[in-house]
């Protein structure tokens, strides 16, 4: 090829189309040919030395550097189709080589504006990477919530107290947040070293704090359960022993004790505490089942006391309602005395035949308490200093009465005749309370 300063043989170019002709013209009329066959170029910069072809025509010469010429220009066009398609660092490098061919290049043709459309290039290609960042940061912000979402979800795990904690839900789900995690760093964005290094730290934290957790709460579930094994073999031997035991009251209670014991020691492991409640069921189910067999035979022998009581309550209601409160008192009296002796009834009839004398009892007190009411001195001396106050009360309002009508007061008189008839009233209220205290 032609250098600045050499010369080159003639060449033979292929006939151009119609529109290379026109493009090869366009170009050569940025360039001139002198006479020693040295070819120049026009720039901004003023006329530039691009090579020399001597032994040819001026068309043949500019022709050489115009194809030149054409090539960079093709290579331009053929990127500014592709830029938009093209990897960032592909364009990168093209657009580097076309600019390190535009500095200097030995071609005619308008080179400043092939300078400025790869000029252009460039700030597309710098538009197009800015958007690329953008896109990146957007997915980087994206990424960095996804991951300290996991993170804090881990932690919310952790926080849970442990009694309330389930732990192989919380387990397997702290399983799954590792493997999210892990597939974001596999197929996610990569994030900052420092957001990496400290969202793992956390998430790492509140793993290890899952485990050292559960192994401290199993442990002590273990050591309360070895304990509650203990006090239930404890209460099993008790309660045991207890089982062929004929004090009825005082075993039933200490039954009743040892259940309370029972629930307050807690569970035992499952296959032992299924088994020691087994043993405690047995012995207390035989200790019962005993004293209802006792019971049932008393009872058989209760049986005739109790239509004896039967009889006597009949005796008794027939008293009611009270006529003479004094043979009321007697006949109750020897109710009483042949109740008492009468015996004890069956466990289930004791309530229901103790209510009903209790009723009848319960009315005779009344009656006393009213009939003492009656008879109280203080009582009948204060009806009738009552009595003796309203009756001085009506004889003043009938003299004023009589004045009033004298006088022909009419409003007085009404006014009169409604105090006066009040006080007859309580008069009458009053009288009536006097004489039954006497």
């Amino acid at each position: 090829a032609p250098r600045p300063g050499r010369t080159v043989p003639a060449p033979h170019p292929a006939a151009p189309s119609a529109h290379d002709a026109y493009e090869a013209a366009q170009a050569a009329a940025w360039g001139r040919v002198d006479a020693d066959g040295t070819v120049w170029v026009r720039e901004a910069a003023g006329e530039r030395s691009v090579g020399q072809y001597p032994g040819a025509d001026t068309s043949e010469a500019l022709g050489f550097y115009v194809r030149r010429y054409l090539d960079l220009q093709a290579q331009v066009a053929l990127l500014e189709v592709r830029l938009a398609q093209i990897p960032v660092k592909d364009a990168e490098q093209t657009l580097a080589g076309l600019h390190e061919s535009l500095v200097a290049p030995a071609a005619v043709g308008d080179l400043d504006g092939l300078r400025a459309r790869v000029a252009t290039l460039e700030e597309q290609l710098d538009a197009r990477k800015a958007e690329a960042a953008a896109e990146r940061e957007a997915a980087r912000a994206e990424a960095l919530a996804a991951r300290t979402a996991l993170v804090e979800e881990a932690e919310r795990i952790v926080e849970t107290e442990p009694a309330r904690m389930q732990w192989r839900q919380a387990g397997d789900r702290l399983r799954e947040l590792l493997e999210d995690w892990k597939n974001a760093q596999r197929h996610g964005p990569r994030l900052d070293r420092a957001n990496e290094d400290s969202l793992w730290k956390r998430f790492s934290h509140a793993r290890s704090s899952f485990d050292r957790a559960r192994r401290q709460y199993f442990a002590e579930l273990e050591q309360q359960r070895a304990q509650a094994r203990g006090e239930k073999e404890t209460i099993v031997v008790e309660a045991e022993r207890l089982a062929t035991s004929t004090d009825w009251g005082t075993t039933a209670a200490a039954y009743r004790s040892l259940m309370d014991r029972w629930k307050a020691a807690g569970r035992a492991p499952q296959r032992e505490d299924d088994a020691l409640w087994a043993r405690f069921r047995a012995a207390q189910d035989a200790f019962f089942a005993a004293r209802n067999a006792a019971g049932s035979a008393t009872d058989a022998e209760y049986a005739a006391n109790l239509e004896t009581k039967l009889a006597l309550l009949d005796e008794a209601e027939a008293l009611l309602p009270l006529k003479d409160l004094g043979q009321a008192k007697a006949a109750l009296r020897s109710i009483q005395d042949r109740w008492d002796a009468a015996g004890k009834v069956p466990r289930g009839d004791v309530q229901r035949v103790e209510a009903r004398l209790r009723a009848v009892e319960q009315a005779v007190r009344d009656a006393e308490q009213r009939a003492w009411s009656r008879s109280n001195p203080e009582t009948r001396a204060r009806a009738q200093g009552a009595v003796a106050q309203l009756e001085a009360a009506i004889a003043g309002l009938e003299a004023d009465l009589a004045a009033a009508k004298k006088a022909g007061k009419a409003g007085a008189v009404k006014d009169l005749e409604a105090a006066l008839a009040t006080r007859k009233a309580w008069l009458a209220q009053v009288r009536k309370t006097a004489d039954d205290a006497g």
